[in-house]
This record gives structure tokens, C-alpha cells and sequence, in this order.
């Protein structure tokens, strides 16, 4: 193969494994509720009364009786039992029924948890076409600079149902040069290893991409560089579910041209949007 064939192999098998991550019983697509909770309350679609653990457990407090059906690690809850979240060493399993799942995430200080619906069978996962995409571009491959910053640098980066911005870290700044113009990109850590998350806006939004902006994840280099494949953009989880809460581009990563290179849309089997932005 040449080098562009193979490179396209190389995206194809990227899609390919980013539709089965969104098809899977808890991928992008399942995701059929996230409800924060501060006081006992019911959560839609799932039996159970739910409240915040008490100070210095963290995750949340479940009371329900043997007929509601709800497993935590692998137990009927007949009673009350604490569920461990995601900031826990051993985050609790949750299921409600063979295809309804729960988990519980903490925000940002730990300080608040929610419990989010996980539905295999979800209207969305039925509905589901295809993640359309641009062709492979290898000139949206860009090698740039790794600047990293000061320590105690970040960034404040807005989500869509939040009133205030989010302070995350800010390792360094990507910085390249293309076609006159020059950029000096804010990625913050993913969380889950070496990987940064640049959150990134461009003139195809709202028009060939999804309004809001997609993601790449570059992993920075021992040499001073970092690579960015924008053929490897995706979508952020709330083109596929409105039950996710997703970063906003800051200005400083609003491209005034298009980046024809990534992912596109999320689309159902009839080729229509899966849903309105």
C-alpha cells in the first residue's frame, strides 16, 4: 500500500471503533440520563430514592427494597447502601434491569454527585446511522510546538448548562503557523494518562460539523513538539445525547477557516441529523 492508502486504513479502522464505542450499552449513544443530586429524590426512569452520602463517603446513599431490582456490585439493594463514584479507588456497578445501567460521577471538587441512566436499548442506539466524517486530509496533519507553561497555569474553559467557567490545568500551549496566520492553542489534561483534550471551534461549525466544536486528543512529545491529526477530531458526547454537559471552545481555539478534516455529524439510518443542535 502507499503511504495515503494506508493512512486511510489507518481512519478507517478510527471510525470504525469510535461507532462501536458509541453503540455500546454504556457508549455516547446510551446515555439517557445525568441527574445531579443535592437532597433525597427520585431519578426519571429508574426506582430507587436517592440522596447524597453522608460527609466523607462521597458518591450517593440508594434505599430501596428487594422488589425494586437494583444490583450495586453485584447485590440486591434491600435497604440502604452507599454507591462509590467515579472518583472512588472502586467506583460502584449499578444495574437496573439486563439493559439499564446507573454509574455515579463527582464534578470537578468532589463536592456534588449524579447519577447517570445508562439504557443499551436507548432510542438513540436504535435510531442510530453512522458518524459521517470529512475524507482523510493530510495536510490537516500538523506538527507544532509543545511550549509548556508555568506551574499553576490553566485555563477556564465554559460548559453549555453551566453559568460559570471551569478552571482546568494548563500544561503548555501548542503553538504552529498555517497559511499566514499564527495559533497558540490551551489543551488541558483528559485525565486519563498522557493525553490532552483541545477543544477546538472552526468555520464549519453549525453548517458541515456540529454546532458546538469537536475534540483531539495529541499526546505531547519528548522533542518539543506535538502532533495534531484533525483528521482524528470527534464529536463532543453532546452530538450524541443531550444528557451530556460539553466544554465550548475558548476564543484562543476558534479557527476563522474551516477544518475540513474529522468527524462531521452524528447521523440516523436515514441519513437525517439523529437530532436537532
Amino acid at each position: 500500500m502507499t503511504d495515503t492508502s494506508s493512512a486511510t486504513a489507518v481512519l478507517e479502522r478510527f471510525h470504525e471503533r469510535r461507532h462501536a464505542r458509541a453503540v455500546a450499552p454504556q457508549g455516547l449513544l446510551a446515555l439517557v440520563n445525568t441527574q445531579w443530586v443535592d437532597s433525597a429524590q427520585t431519578i426519571w426512569g429508574v426506582p430507587g430514592e436517592w440522596s447524597p452520602a453522608p460527609a466523607g463517603l462521597g458518591g450517593l446513599a440508594l434505599t430501596a427494597t428487594a422488589a425494586d431490582g437494583i444490583e450495586v456490585d453485584g447485590e440486591i439493594v434491600d435497604g440502604t447502601v452507599y454507591v462509590s463514584g467515579s472518583d472512588a479507588i472502586a467506583p460502584s456497578t449499578i444495574r437496573f434491569s439486563p439493559t439499564v445501567t446507573g454509574t455515579v460521577i463527582a464534578n470537578d471538587d468532589s463536592s456534588s454527585y449524579a447519577l447517570r441512566v445508562w439504557d443499551a436499548e436507548s432510542d438513540g442506539i436504535r435510531a442510530f446511522g453512522s458518524i459521517s466524517s470529512f475524507p482523510l486530509d493530510e495536510s490537516w496533519v500538523i506538527t507544532a510546538d509543545w511550549v509548556p507553561t508555568d506551574d499553576g497555569a490553566a485555563v477556564e474553559i465554559q460548559h453549555q448548562k453551566d453559568d460559570a467557567p471551569r478552571r482546568r490545568d494548563l500544561p503548555g500551549l501548542i503553538r504552529f503557523s498555517r497559511d499566514g496566520a499564527d495559533y497558540e492553542l490551551a489543551a488541558f489534561p483528559a485525565g486519563d494518562g498522557e493525553r490532552l483534550q483541545l477543544v477546538f471551534g472552526d468555520a464549519t461549525n453549525g453548517g458541515s460539523t456540529y454546532s458546538v466544536g469537536r475534540f483531539l486528543f495529541p499526546i505531547p512529545g519528548d522533542d518539543g513538539t506535538i502532533t495534531l491529526d484533525f483528521n482524528q477530531a470527534v464529536l463532543p458526547p453532546c452530538a450524541f445525547s443531550y444528557n451530556y454537559n460539553c466544554p465550548i471552545p475558548p476564543k484562543q481555539n476558534r479557527f476563522a477557516v474551516p477544518i475540513e478534516a474529522g468527524e462531521q455529524q452524528v447521523l440516523a439510518a436515514d441519513g437525517s441529523l439523529l437530532h436537532e443542535e
